[in-house]
């Protein structure tokens, strides 16, 4: 069993902000596979179904993204989940915008939701989708990740959104290093 986790903010407030692309990305995987989402209490959205032969549970934490490992860490005691079938999907301001790039493991690269995960599953050895969302030009980051995309950017997120679909079915068909050498360009 696989558990695929993306990270946002809870909210319409966050609902098309850069910093919930994690959260588009889960939804789109869920649409792609017919997967719905049910709620378990106050504290994540989650779905369960079958991907690529593997049982699958999508979860998007709703305790926002900075607390994002304790919802987690219930999910993978729960279904005995180990850290290495988790896969996490979340923004990444130091990827240009519309660039996806997939890693075995490693450490939060400054990602507090990523850094809340690894600090309460106690491991660093999960696969991770990053996705780009770019830096802003001017304006402080915090500020630019909170915005909601412009119009402009939206056809580039959904050909992201789209590439991710397709590198999550990779994953759990040909195993992370296939998926990284396909979409790691």
């Amino acid at each position: 069993m696989r558990l695929i986790v993306g990270l946002g903010n809870p909210g319409p407030k966050y609902e098309e902000t850069r910093h919930n692309v994690g959260f588009m990305l889960v939804d789109a995987v869920a649409r792609a596979f017919n997967i719905r989402f049910e709620r378990l209490g106050r504290r994540a959205l989650w779905g369960s179904g079958v991907i690529a032969s593997e049982e699958v549970i999508l979860v998007k934490p709703l305790t926002f993204m900075n607390l994002s490992g304790g919802v987690v860490r219930e999910f993978c005691e729960r279904y005995n989940v180990p850290a290495g079938s988790v896969v996490v999907a979340f923004d990444d301001c130091d990827l240009p915008q519309g660039r996806i790039r997939l890693r075995k493991s490693g450490g939060s690269g400054g990602h507090r939701g990523v850094g809340s995960i690894i600090e309460c599953i106690e491991s660093a050895e999960f696969p991770r989708i990053r996705l780009g969302i770019g830096r802003p030009k001017y304006g402080e980051l915090n500020d630019y990740v909170l915005r909601p995309l412009a119009p402009d950017e939206k056809e580039a997120l959904q050909d992201m959104l789209q590439r991710g679909v397709a590198s999550v079915e990779t994953l759990l068909k040909e195993g992370i290093e296939s998926a990284m050498n396909k979409f790691n360009r």
